[in-house]
């Protein structure tokens, strides 16, 4: 006679090792339920897609480099009045990442930049994409060391594997004459291709004071705010106040 165990050994060679897993479960809730042959199957592969997503889920969220566990429900409106939550609650449909357009959040340091980067990056994630979580710094870093090893078009390409990259930071550190190239391949290698989320604490105006030079300033800018949301975010220093308070 066959055993469960005979049994999830073959689901196992068919490499549905959710369904081998719990099948002795799915076998007694499916009697206790009384359930028909034909909803048993259904039930069986909706099993193994539903632990298959979260299982890929759960390895996308291991990679994308988050700081810090920061969610879009903790983050303080009542404070930050320069952008409500419809406006974000209106990204969360993720059509700009569909699109290949990016979101660009500048304002000075303290203001919720990165919590709502991060938040929103939270969001697609569990919505299934791929999210990376960058700084600026760690980026030129990553970008020159590649570059110095012959392997920037490579690195160039293993960022594009994300759906979204999160640059965080852009423009707190002025940037040498290669960093500025290095920066302008990974963003026109992005461009129409894939999302990017930028925070900044510089003005589009003011682009050319980091990067040094107005002629990559801008088809940077260009190539970022082509296909962009674009949010100013003013007010006082979540951190400051928070000092004060203390």
């Amino acid at each position: 006679m066959t055993s469960i165990e005979q049994i999830a050994l073959q689901y196992r060679s068919i490499r549905c090792n959710h369904i081998a897993q719990g099948l002795a479960d799915l076998l007694r809730q499916a009697e206790a339920n009384e359930i028909s042959c034909l909803a048993f199957a259904e039930a069986l592969v909706s099993h193994e897609q539903q632990r298959r997503n979260q299982r890929r889920i759960e390895m996308n969220r291991r990679k994308t480099g988050f700081p810090v566990d920061k969610r879009l429900a903790e983050f303080d409106y009542r404070h930050q009045t320069t952008i409500t939550k419809r406006q974000v609650s209106q990204l969360l449909d993720f059509q700009f990442i569909d699109e290949r357009a990016n979101l660009v959040f500048i304002g000075p340091p303290g203001v919720g930049k990165t919590h709502l980067a991060i938040g929103i990056g939270q969001e697609a994630v569990e919505a299934g994409y791929k999210v990376l979580f960058i700084t600026a710094l760690a980026l030129v870093e990553k970008l020159e060391l590649a570059e110095i090893k012959g392997e920037l078009k490579k690195q160039i390409t293993t960022l594009q594997k994300f759906d979204l990259l999160i640059i965080d930071e852009l423009g707190y550190l002025p940037m040498n004459r290669q960093a500025r190239y290095n920066l302008f391949q990974l963003v026109n290698a992005l461009y129409e291709y894939r999302s990017v989320i930028i925070t900044t604490n510089k003005d589009f105006t003011a682009w050319g004071e980091f990067f040094a030079d107005d002629n990559v300033a801008v088809p940077i800018v260009d190539r970022l705010i082509h296909h962009s949301h674009v949010f100013m975010l003013g007010g006082e220093s979540y951190r400051l106040k928070h000092k004060r308070e203390g």
